[in-house]
């Protein structure tokens, strides 16, 4: 929330006062700023600026000056001259110390505050193509991590804030929306209803929230109206999406069918028993179409590929399968993205108002992946006397989706189907002798090939036989339907000069409605079909009361802040599974004659906070805050539910003193530190201390329950002590920046600890474990050239983290490619050691573990004189083969602006750290019959002396030589051009001839360019440094126009 003095005009007119109107906008963008003091220099006259950034001002005769001012901008001086329309444009004030930043329950001065904070304001967030306010935040600012899970219409971004503060209970920062815990979807927040984004990094800057406050806070501010005068903002953006990571290489079909020999031919000469070569080449040639089903070539099944292991050059792609091969096409297009707004916003002297609506309609670039979604906001604020002010703010959302399967190795996931699916394959039937389509006689539409027609040929295993995932994305249906409705209300009381109370109200409901239907032809749902229904209810309520106490004495000033808050949380869960379609057409549970499930369950969580913070400022000089927060969670037995969260921070104004003030150069200079503690109790569950029991564990007709987890009445949360400390600067007027330190220790983490097979039970959870983050963070902003209407500005941000484990509950714990031990991070992977490829035969080898050498003698090999191999993945040795933490991260911004025209431009990058790519892995396998291949399967071994690392092709070797192992990371390093946006402000004189304020046009882009390690790989995917088969990021371009009235 931005505060403004609030002028008092006092017109004693000698003469015939002039009125002066105009326009004052921003340097950067060109935009109207609302909220800009506009005075007559030496007097008290004066107003503030619209929404539009207009202006009207009666100035008396005499009067020689307009002074123009606005925090985070330099203040202007122009003269009159005798005119009766000056427009102004303010440049940024690169030091800001007064800038106004979004803190825990309140706001603070940028040059007096103690703690870390980054703020994102809405200029750079309005003409950007985003559905979630999370999109915002990548690349902005230093110490924030993000991935995109999912590219998927609507999906959001998940954040990481200096690190990562647990194993196993939650890393998400903590979300504030309007001063109030926000557990919803922030999907459900229109961003441009957002005024401005802050992200506190540190104790000082978040202990104030407590207990869920130990992997950050990100405070989101909704605008709100301008007093003085009325506007209407119209905002319209059409824009098309399109795949931005194209799919891995994959081999073409010609080269699938040698491929596919080499593997039968090998898998019998290195056999066991091993057939003679001559034997082996012919039984490949002969059986090779009995083998992957499928001849699409114009010669006979035998003559495709020669005894020889050659193709065939007869061999070419018969008639129409040569158009009918790739899976995407038929399943992907190019998305469409439209975003329509409208906006109220005025007052008077006492109040103002801000309405919106919204609308966005997003059809993704996979089939059936839509997403759209209404929006609405009114917020009314009020002063009906100096003594009292409130105001309330409502929203609601309506959300409609349907979704495309993604994730893992389902059939019905078009990623992983149509990336793994042979080349040979078509997706509709062919007659076998000519290639011509097969034509359905009733519909006259193409048949689909499931790859198990009657007549047809017959796909191999490894091809999904029976399955067909253009045809199940058709007739499969995944809808959800998202209700939302948000209240906050709040009345501000002013007296004995110095005090204020506050006290707010909040509530948030959430309706959701979500059903699946498979289809009884093909698929999971055949033959019968099957339904599924989801219906929750979540209801949550906030109240907190503040007390503010401010006072200067001299050149000392004291700021003390009390307060309680209490939050009500309480979700819903109704679930019913049918199958049996009686009619074709509904999808109702009625519709079905069998129900497989029925289950509901409701969870509910409550925590209550006490919490005070003190401010101390010495002459502008020196700073001082301390804070302190008692939190009970209805997660913990009841003699551990209380908790106390703490912090304490200081500043120093290096520039305020006279040995910094004899150096012209310096702008400002800045030292601050924090030291404090917060807690987390998300992600931990809302009954973990408690016995639980599974119900429906019958004995044929007789009720039964089982015991699913044991009480642990000592179960606490997890805490994080935080050190913190950093150099703010100015340099010459034109450079600005920071250098950051932190230290954030993780303790009483949550663990399943092994229980003895006697207990009944695997584990109990317990707080054992501790861990640490630190790292450097640096942001540097510069105005690189400054000439008359030309001004180019440089943004630079970099980050590194080390993540560090120093207590577990038993000495090592595997999670899949990573193993947990004291002295390495939460993501150092866990691998067999590769050592390479046997020139003599193509073998894989694997680095042996050679403790136990008798028994693997069998399967150990001496290489180049003196290195012990093994040729059995079961033999191979482990080995901590990387992190996936990157070395350094970070982004950079360049804005050009030439008077109405502006371009920005933003960069992110990530140095070092690896990924398992396992979606590449499953494409390097040694020949399972009917499943695509990457193409350096081409630069595999063939024959003895051959020097390469990728094994012979070999069908009964698949386990063997595509292990998981170390050969399959890759480098997470990366760039990319994140967002690009062109716009151009419509000269005021024109709009204004025309009746608008102010106008403005865009062109923007998103997710540009990727340069990474591979093609196909999304390095972003997740924090964990692993892949999977799922909706890739959309490149969006957009183009928009926004017209003030």
């Amino acid at each position: 929330m931005i505060f403004v003095l609030v002028l008092t005009t006092t017109i004693i007119v000698f003469g015939q006062a002039v009125q002066i109107s105009g326009i004052v906008t921003s340097q950067e963008d060109g935009l109207g700023i609302p909220g800009v003091s506009v005075t007559v220099k030496g007097t008290t006259i004066g107003v503030l600026t619209a929404a539009d950034g207009a202006y009207s001002l009666s100035v008396p005769p005499g009067s020689n000056t307009l002074v123009f001012s606005f925090i985070g901008m330099k203040k202007t001086e122009v003269e009159i001259q005798g005119r009766t329309r000056i427009d102004v444009v303010l440049q940024p004030d690169l030091i800001a110390m007064d800038e106004v930043v979004v803190i825990g329950y309140g706001t603070a001065r940028r040059g007096s505050y103690t703690g870390s904070a980054a703020q994102i304001e809405s200029k750079k967030i309005e003409t950007r193509p985003i559905t979630d306010v999370s999109q915002a935040i990548e690349g902005t600012n230093p110490g924030i991590q993000v991935t995109s899970a999912s590219g998927q219409p609507g999906s959001g971004q998940s954040i990481r804030i200096r690190g990562f503060g647990s194993v196993s209970a939650s890393n998400d920062p903590l979300y504030i929306v309007d001063g109030v815990p926000y557990a919803l979807s922030i999907s459900n927040l229109n961003p441009n209803d957002i005024e401005s984004i802050s992200i506190l990094k540190d104790a000082a800057s978040s202990a104030i929230y407590g207990n869920r406050a130990a992997n950050g806070v990100v405070l989101i501010t909704t605008k709100r109206g301008s007093r003085d005068r009325t506007s209407i903002q119209f905002t319209v953006s059409q824009g098309l999406s399109t795949r931005s990571i194209p799919e891995y290489e994959r081999v073409s079909p010609l080269d699938y069918y040698q491929l596919m020999w080499e593997s039968h031919y090998f898998s019998q000469v290195y056999a066991s028993t091993p057939v003679d070569p001559a034997i082996a080449a012919q039984n490949a040639t002969n059986g090779l179409i009995k083998n992957i089903g499928y001849n699409i070539t114009t010669v006979a099944d035998n003559a495709i590929v020669g005894t020889d292991g050659k193709l065939n050059t007869s061999a070419k792609i018969l008639g129409d399968y040569a158009k009918d091969l790739n899976w995407q096409d038929p399943i992907m297009r190019t998305g469409h993205r439209g975003d329509y707004g409208i906006t109220f916003n005025g007052g008077t002297d006492k109040s103002d108002y801000y309405v919106s609506i919204g609308y966005l309609n997003d059809k993704g670039y996979v089939l059936k992946s839509d997403y759209e979604r209404y929006t609405g906001r009114v917020n009314i604020n009020t002063q009906p006397r100096k003594w009292i002010r409130t105001g309330l703010n409502i929203s609601g959302t309506m959300t409609e989706s349907n979704v495309a399967s993604q994730g893992g190795t389902a059939y019905v996931n078009p990623f992983f189907f149509t990336r793994n699916m042979g080349p040979i394959y078509p997706v509709y039937q062919h007659n076998p002798s000519t290639g011509e389509y097969l034509i359905d006689p009733v519909t006259n539409d193409w048949l689909f090939d499931l790859g198990n027609v009657p007549g047809l040929p017959v796909r191999p295993g490894g091809a999904s036989v029976g399955r067909h995932v253009v045809a199940e994305t058709l007739w499969n249906d995944d809808l959800y339907k998202r209700n939302v409705l948000g209240a906050r209300t709040y009345v501000d009381i002013f007296f004995l000069k110095d005090f204020k109370f506050t006290i707010n109200l909040s509530s948030d409901v959430n309706a959701y409605n979500g059903g699946s239907f498979e289809n009884k032809t093909v698929g999971d749902g055949a033959p019968a079909g099957r339904g599924d229904r989801v219906n929750t209810l979540t209801t949550i309520y906030n109240i907190n009361q503040l007390l503010n106490y401010s006072k200067t004495f001299g050149v000392q000033s004291v700021e003390l802040l009390l307060g309680h808050e209490s939050y009500d949380y309480t979700y819903n869960y109704l679930r019913g599974f049918r199958q049996g379609l009686i009619v074709d057409g509904n999808t109702e549970l009625i519709n079905f004659t069998t129900t497989n499930s029925l289950t509901s369950y409701t969870d509910k969580y409550r925590s209550e906070g006490y919490f005070s913070r003190l401010n101390y400022n010495f002459g502008e000089k020196y700073f001082f805050s301390a804070s302190f927060r008692r939190d009970g969670s209805s997660s913990f037995y009841k003699d551990n539910r209380w908790g106390n969260f703490w912090s304490v921070s200081a500043a120093w104004r290096l520039d305020a003193e006279d040995f910094i003030k004899a150096m012209p150069w310096i702008d400002m200079a800045k030292l601050r530190a924090s030291y404090g503690e917060t807690g987390n109790d998300s992600g931990i569950g809302y009954y973990a201390w408690q016995a639980l029991y599974n119900l429906g564990r019958n004995n044929a007709d007789e009720p039964g329950f089982q015991q699913a987890s044991l009480s642990n009445i000592d179960l606490t949360w997890e805490s994080n002590n935080s050190v913190d400390v950093a150099l703010e600067f100015g340099l010459f007027k034109r450079i600005t920046g920071s250098l950051e330190f932190y230290h954030r220790i993780s303790s009483n983490l949550l663990f399943s600890v092994p229980l003895p097979s006697s207990s009944g039970l695997t584990s109990i959870s317990r707080n054992v474990g501790t861990m640490y983050n630190q790292g450097i963070e640096f942001r540097l902003g510069v105005d690189a050239v400054k000439r008359g209407d030309f001004n180019w500005n440089i943004d630079v941000n970099m980050s590194t983290v080390k993540n560090e484990i120093t207590k577990l509950p038993q000495e090592e714990i595997i999670q899949g490619t990573k193993k947990l031990m004291v002295g390495h991070s939460i993501y150092d992977f866990w691998l067999r050691d590769w050592y390479g490829v046997d020139p003599s035969d193509g073998s894989a080898l694997y680095d042996a573990d050679v403790k136990d050498f008798a028994t693997q003698e069998s399967n150990l090999r001496i290489v180049n004189g003196t290195d012990t191999v093994t040729i059995s993945h079961n033999n191979a040795k482990y080995h901590y083969a990387g992190t996936s933490i990157p070395d350094l991260m970070g982004g950079i911004t360049n804005t050009f602006t030439y008077k109405g025209i502006s371009l920005s431009v933003l960069s992110t990058f990530q140095l070092g750290g690896q990924i398992y790519d396992g979606s590449y892995a499953s494409l390097m396998h040694s020949g399972t019959y009917g499943t695509a291949q990457h193409v350096d399967i081409l630069k595999r071994w063939q024959k003895p002396g051959d020097i390469t690392d990728v094994p012979r092709l070999d069908n009964k070797q698949t386990s063997v030589f595509g292990a998981q192992s170390d050969r399959f990371l890759v480098s997470a390093s990366y760039f990319s051009i994140r967002s690009v946006t062109l716009s151009y402000n419509l000269p005021v004189n024109l709009t204004q001839s025309i009746g608008v304020n102010n106008a403005r046009v865009w062109l923007s882009g998103e997710n540009l360019l990727l340069l990474n390690a591979r093609k196909g790989l999304d390095p972003q995917y997740s924090f964990a440094g692993t892949t999977n088969h799922v909706y890739t990021p959309s490149r969006i371009i957009t183009a928009g126009i926004s017209v003030t009235l």
